[in-house]
């Protein structure tokens, strides 16, 4: 076991990492004091920079202590959401206001990360545990876990299982374990026209009625009904655009953004071939671009969800409801390499103004993940 010397606090290292300042895409300082937090509990830390401009460059960190046996994984990110204007205190100055402290990150996911790296110091596992951690997951995420997945694949790392400290959490901490999650996909339409004066329509092409025809045939889609784990998929218009600052021109393009939440029953790439098939339907010249964010995953209950689950209720006393419900994260990308189960803090403050976590959920959540860790290598 680690000596108490060496130990991590878990609130004097959550507030460490919020007052290392780390928006997107997170370098530098924050992985400093977790590496610096890592190296006597065992860890051989690898820190690396992938990317360039745009997307990049970001910052990822890779510890493993340990080989052999079974590998548990813990997988998060360091970096945070701009804090915008308006908080009570600064947002990178962590403070403690009663029973709660303040900061950028204090449960999206700084926290999180800190029980776990506390829960390290004490527990003894007899196998290998890492520590997968990213500095670009609230931002287009291209250089970040898939570069820390490419990473571990080279060198022939594979973990058994894999927890994510997403604060996934309620009401109350250790009511919600997320065991999937529904895929994104962005799709933009542009409508070309022929732009002319309102009042010779038949010299013109107006691009808005056709876009507003496809946009309803879209919006009348029933892609499912849902499934045992999964809410039904939906498909919501973000935006639209023509940029007309006249009242009697006909403008020359139209455009929509689309954006599909989308469960296990779906591709993200077959449905934006669906949505382009009815938009060139009402607009053979339209031209369709589609992002796939991430595919729609379940890790099926069972061992992995038994073990978080049993945890959970050792050590809060309840029993959590396994949910697919919520936006994307990195799990689905880690769930190529293993099966992926989240867990973490209250999320009700994650990306608001005085963002905040209490101080008893922080220790209570260092305590679950202590008892994760004991199950998992009984």
């Amino acid at each position: 076991m680690t000596n108490a010397r060496t130990m991590p606090e878990v609130v004097e290292l959550t507030k460490a990492l919020i007052a290392a300042q780390s928006i997107t895409p997170a370098r530098g300082a924050v992985f400093d004091i977790l590496e610096v937090a890592l190296v006597p509990l065992g860890f051989a830390v690898e820190r690396f920079t992938s990317g360039e401009e745009p997307d990049g460059p970001v910052e990822n960190l890779l510890a493993i202590r340990g080989s052999g046996g079974r590998h548990f994984a813990f997988a998060g990110h360091l970096d945070v959401v701009p804090p915008g204007k308006g908080w009570t205190g600064d947002p990178f100055t962590p403070e403690v206001r009663g029973d709660l402290l303040y900061g950028r990150g204090a449960v999206d996911m700084k926290g999180a990360i800190a029980a776990f790296v506390a829960a390290l110091g004490t527990v003894d596992v007899d196998g290998t545990v890492s520590l997968i951690i990213t500095g670009d997951e609230e931002g287009p995420a291209v250089y970040g876990t898939r570069a820390l997945i490419d990473r571990m694949r080279q060198a022939n790392i594979t973990p058994d299982l894999c927890l994510v400290g997403e604060p996934t959490s309620a009401l109350r901490l250790g009511d919600t374990v997320k065991i999937g999650r529904r895929g994104s996909v962005n799709i933009w339409i542009d409508v070309p026209g022929k732009q002319g004066h309102v009042a010779y329509p038949h010299l013109a092409d107006n691009p808005i009625t056709r876009l507003v025809s496809a946009l309803a045939e879209i919006d009348a889609l029933v892609l499912d009904g849902g499934t045992d784990w999964f809410q039904p998929s939906n498909i919501e218009v973000t935006d639209l655009e023509v940029g007309n600052p006249a009242h009697n021109v006909i403008p020359g393009h139209a455009q929509a953004r689309l954006s599909i939440r989308f469960n296990d029953l779906h591709k993200g790439a077959a449905l934006a071939e669906r949505i382009r098939a009815i938009a060139v339907r009402h607009a053979p010249e339209a031209t369709v671009t589609a992002k796939v964010s991430g595919e729609a995953f379940l890790t099926e209950p069972g061992t992995l969800s038994d073990l978080v689950s049993g945890a959970i209720e050792a050590k809060l006393g309840i029993t959590p409801e396994l949910s697919t419900s919520g936006g994307t994260s990195d799990a689905r990308f880690l769930v190529a390499l293993c099966p992926v189960i989240e867990f973490g803090l209250l999320n009700a403050t994650m990306h608001k103004l005085d963002e905040a976590v209490a101080l008893r959920d922080l220790h209570a959540l260092t305590d679950v993940y202590a008892e994760m860790l004991r199950r998992a290598f009984a």
